[in-house]
């Protein structure tokens, strides 16, 4: 049987493909119609794509692996690839952050950190093993995201699609700990180093989350939901 993903991370490929190429004014749309020709993210096509998508997300269908690397490399062949997988990552931590139930959510962003880390911890493995495939353990002072198979790795040159699993663990901990902190990519397929790896200081202050979800009014509202 061929390996699977979550539904929900091709989703998210194609949700911040349309989010990044919608016009500033939506007018634009109306008046210039060929803008749905040029910009993929409005085609009929990724529409119907998030439609088929969001629908197996709701039955808990899965995708193949192979079909997520497709999509995947398409997304890599933009010039602002990065740009893309970073919003992806983002967009798919904060669908998963919606899954723990709201009393969870006010809980750990309640408690002192102390004892939140620890919930945290044991909700970003769970997000780790469903969603992506990988493993998520405490080393030291840090956490170190691991991905044997990335869905990215290969998607776009310079490693731009590890960018997609860097935006997840960054989020994730804004969301679960209130914690704006820096992401370092310590290994990677790319460089012939057998898997990816992610590490973040999780001990690191939160000085900067809450200025960081005030100025990110979908981050805030999520948070608080």
């Amino acid at each position: 049987m061929s390996a699977t993903v979550d539904a929900l991370l091709p989703l998210s490929f194609l949700e911040a493909v349309r989010s990044l190429d919608v016009p500033d004014d939506d007018l634009d749309i109306e008046i210039v119609p060929e803008l749905r020709n040029k910009r993929l993210g409005l085609s009929d096509t990724v529409y119907s794509q998030i439609q088929r998508y969001t629908d197996a997300v709701r039955r808990s269908q899965r995708p193949t692996f192979h079909e997520a690397v497709a999509l995947a490399r398409l997304v890599g062949r933009r010039p602002d690839a990065e740009r893309v997988f970073r919003a992806a990552g983002t967009y798919l931590a904060g669908q998963a952050y919606q899954r723990i139930s709201p009393v969870t959510r006010r809980t750990m962003r309640g408690l002192p950190l102390a004892v939140a880390r620890p919930l945290a911890l044991r909700h970003a493995r769970r997000i780790a093993r469903r969603l992506l495939g990988g493993r998520v353990q405490r080393v030291g002072s840090s956490l170190v995201l691991q991905v044997p198979e990335s869905v990215t790795a290969d998607a776009a040159p310079e490693a731009a699609g590890c960018a997609y699993y860097e935006a997840v663990l960054r989020e994730l901990m804004l969301l679960l700990l209130d914690a704006d902190t820096r992401v370092e990519h310590v290994r990677c397929t790319q460089r012939g180093e057998g898997r990816c790896e992610w590490r973040v200081d999780w001990r690191a202050g939160t000085a900067r989350g809450a200025a960081t979800l005030a100025a990110r009014p979908e981050t805030a509202a999520a948070a608080e939901r």
